[in-house]
């Protein structure tokens, strides 16, 4: 008998949770810096309707029809003597890559949330909290450490099974998070100044953006990476859900979570950034460099700095729960494994495949993969970020649209089965053929951007 979620709000919760990860609260309010503000997030809420949103009801309606993660989902589905259950492969790569150098950025957030509330920050000028960040990294013990320790929790919540584990503490997790995010909001628009940042923030100004093309390639980069799409980390959900509502729906509720969970997360940083004559555009090392010094310079900044980092810790390690639970199912259906078993089995690997991003810092650090300055985890993330989400969910559109796959009735009847928002019949032709050039078009822009 397969688990079942024990409420749909567990379910949008937790689907959310997977969405919900770094994308959306550590490169979500730099990119929005870099391009423009307001003018930005307009172009990325219109592709993330257009292209994530469509794409997610399609790896819903697979989970859900098959009744089977995506190790055995295309399988059940394909027509006969077709070959769309290869894509399974990229489906276990990708989960067990994303999880290759997310468990060490999540470590890095327990750490900063650790440093903040035991005042580690406090009489430290802004020359050595900017230097503070790479004199972690160069550390392999805390690297390795807290690495472990996320691996730790994430499988102690997951080998209490779905509805106890997962889904209950994953629940928790994300009311915290909105909860946190909420007292962050306020205390940062009480901020002098605050209301500058809010007006870069919503007010959109289409004269900011010097560079239209670029703009739009990373609007729709954003949109299309923030949803997880593509690994079957979103299907698998599918698949624990009844055919009460129409997944349309569903996949709008956890989409509008998921922005809405973005857009707060600029408002926290963003006014900030204004309040004390920062940059927000600064890029990755917006978070571990220039808030640190944003709140050190605050009354009680300790407190609302381990707030930060622990509301970055609940987004990061939401999704690693998600993504740990899909790898347990994708390796117990492929494998016919007991659910200890790939508890015990994906623990260790996950930990032995973490470890050469976590020591590429340090020990490994000599290894530069992808040119000068580069690292372990630049080739894990461009791996998974440019190649495996793109290349699955193309596959995921192709299985959906083609006639040489599932096809596109089936995928309709599935999606509108149950009460609720109808996916369109009518945009067959937008499915078949502009989604899929779409997604080549990420795809060869990834490359183009790294060359």
């Amino acid at each position: 008998m397969r688990e079942r979620f024990s409420s749909r709000l567990g379910f949008i919760l937790l689907s959310a949770g997977c969405a919900i990860g770094l994308g959306n609260v550590w490169r979500f309010p730099y990119i929005v810096g870099q391009y423009g503000g307001a003018a930005f997030v307009l172009i990325y809420l219109f592709f993330l309707i257009i292209l994530g949103l469509p794409i997610m009801v399609m790896e819903y309606s697979v989970g859900r029809a098959s009744q089977k993660s995506a190790a055995l989902s295309f399988d059940v589905l394909e027509p006969k003597g077709t070959k769309w259950h290869w894509l399974k492969y990229v489906s276990l790569c990708g989960n067990y890559l994303l999880m290759m150098f997310y468990t060490t950025v999540c470590g890095w957030m327990f750490y900063y949330f650790y440093k903040m509330l035991t005042n580690g920050f406090v009489g430290m000028s802004t020359e050595q909290i900017n230097n503070g960040f790479y004199e972690m990294l160069s550390v392999p013990q805390i690297q390795v450490g807290m690495m472990i320790l996320v691996v730790c929790i994430g499988f102690l919540i997951c080998s209490k099974g779905l509805q106890n584990g997962v889904e209950k503490i994953s629940k928790y997790m994300m009311i915290c998070l909105l909860g946190i995010m909420g007292i962050l909001v306020i205390r940062t628009l009480s901020l002098p100044g605050a209301m500058e940042g809010v007006k870069f923030y919503l007010l959109p100004d289409f004269s900011k953006m010097t560079n239209l093309s670029e703009v739009i390639f990373a609007a729709m980069g954003q949109a299309f990476f923030t949803l997880s799409l593509g690994i079957g980390a979103i299907a698998i959900f599918g698949s624990y859900i009844d055919k009460e509502k129409k997944l349309t729906q569903e996949a709008i509720s956890v989409v509008c979570l998921d922005t809405f969970v973005a857009i707060v997360s600029g408002l926290i940083v963003i006014p900030a950034c204004f309040a004390y004559g920062v940059s927000p555009g600064q890029g990755p090392g917006l978070i571990f460099q220039t808030i640190p010094n944003i709140f050190v310079n605050m009354n009680y900044g300790n407190i609302w700095g381990a707030l930060f980092f622990l509301f970055l810790s609940f987004a990061a390690l939401t999704t690693i729960i998600a993504v740990f639970q899909n790898i347990i199912t994708m390796t117990k259906e492929l494998f016919n494994w007991s659910h200890k078993k790939a508890i015990i089995i994906n623990f260790v690997l996950i930990i032995l495949l973490s470890l050469p991003c976590a020591l590429g810092f340090n020990v490994l650090s000599f290894i530069q993969p992808m040119g000068a300055g580069s690292t372990i985890q630049d080739l894990e993330d461009f791996i998974v970020s440019n190649n495996l989400l793109p290349l699955g969910s193309l596959g995921y559109v192709l299985f959906c649209c083609s006639k040489k796959g599932w096809g596109f009735d089936n995928f309709i009847k599935e999606a509108n089965t149950g009460k609720g928002i109808s996916f369109p019949r009518k945009l067959r032709f937008y499915l078949t053929y502009i989604i899929p050039i779409i997604v080549i078009i990420i795809f060869i822009q990834g490359y183009i951007s790294l060359f």
